[in-house]
């Protein structure tokens, strides 16, 4: 991806999302030409000159100070992803920045293991660019709509944007979407040189406008924890809580669980989910032991 453009794009849209009242900056009435804040502006919030800033605003972040960077966020109200954001662009703007360590792209039996031993949660491991790695049991009933038609490998944005079903999965699926392309997009800033993550964003980009209308709004998001409304097939509607847990000893790839809520509908259809995906394992094992026998009935034959 080309660091200068995201640097371009993204110090323009924080800049236009802030407006004179929000910053604590006069206004002086008559019509203002560009929405949100002026570049001259940030440049006095952030204790800059006027030209300085616009070289920044430009693209060129590299070897620009900690401190710098700092009055910048706090200039532009960002929020910690989106500083973060800020400061992986810089990082990547520097002559010296080279591609991160490559992420892990399989977990390890133990963490397969662990998967497995959460049978009452539905629980995954995915990488940055939202490749589903391993999954367990009640994960794979709660995405069943994902791994229709036998699919075995899930990327979540792309389930996301080019999936109908996605839309009965996800009641709010404009939640659902634009927080896709915002973890995208802090995996980008943190890791530009990822070429499966630049592939990837340039398939969707070509085929879903939805994709690219988001993507053009430079949103980033910590997705560390929160609500997610499900809507399943079997057993209905389902609000969970997710926790999302960085692997310490797999750069790059995260555990995210769900739970409900004690006493509350969720909790019930959880259970109910659990045991729907029971007795979809058991026919599932009965038709393949079937098929196996068939097939070996018709070679005795």
């Amino acid at each position: 991806m080309d660091n200068r453009h995201e640097i371009r794009e993204f110090l323009a849209t924080r800049r236009a999302k802030l407006t004179p009242d929000q910053a604590g900056l006069p206004t002086f009435g008559g019509r203002r030409r560009v929405p949100g804040l002026r570049r001259e502006e940030v440049a006095l919030l952030a204790g800059v000159s006027v030209e300085y800033y616009t070289k920044l605003e430009r693209g060129s972040l590299g070897g620009v100070s900690e401190s710098v960077l700092e009055s910048l966020a706090r200039a532009l109200q960002l929020d910690e992803a989106e500083r973060e954001h800020l400061h992986n662009l810089a990082r990547a703007a520097s002559p010296s920045a080279r591609p991160r360590r490559k992420p892990s792209e399989a977990v390890s039996p133990s963490v397969q293991r662990l998967l497995d031993s959460m049978v009452g949660v539905p629980a995954f491991v995915r990488n940055g660019r939202l490749d589903v790695l391993a999954i367990n049991g009640l994960g794979r009933a709660l995405y069943s709509a994902a791994y229709a038609q036998g699919t075995a490998n899930v990327n979540l944005a792309r389930f996301a944007f080019l999936n109908h079903r996605s839309h009965v999965l996800y009641p709010d699926w404009e939640k659902a979407a634009s927080t896709a392309v915002a973890i995208l997009h802090t995996e980008a800033g943190r890791d530009p040189f990822n070429k499966s993550l630049t592939e990837l964003i340039g398939e969707l980009s070509t085929r879903s406008e939805d994709f690219r209308t988001r993507w053009a709004q430079r949103d980033v998001r910590l997705h560390s924890g929160g609500y997610k409304d499900f809507r399943h097939p079997a057993v209905g509607d389902l609000h969970l809580a997710f926790d999302a847990l960085e692997l310490p000893n797999a750069p790059g790839l995260t555990l995210t669980a769900y739970s409900a809520d004690p006493g509350t509908p969720s909790g019930d259809g959880l259970r109910l989910l659990a045991s729907w995906a029971a007795t979809d394992t058991t026919t599932k094992n009965a038709k393949n032991a079937k098929n196996a026998k068939n097939a070996k009935n018709k070679e005795n034959a």
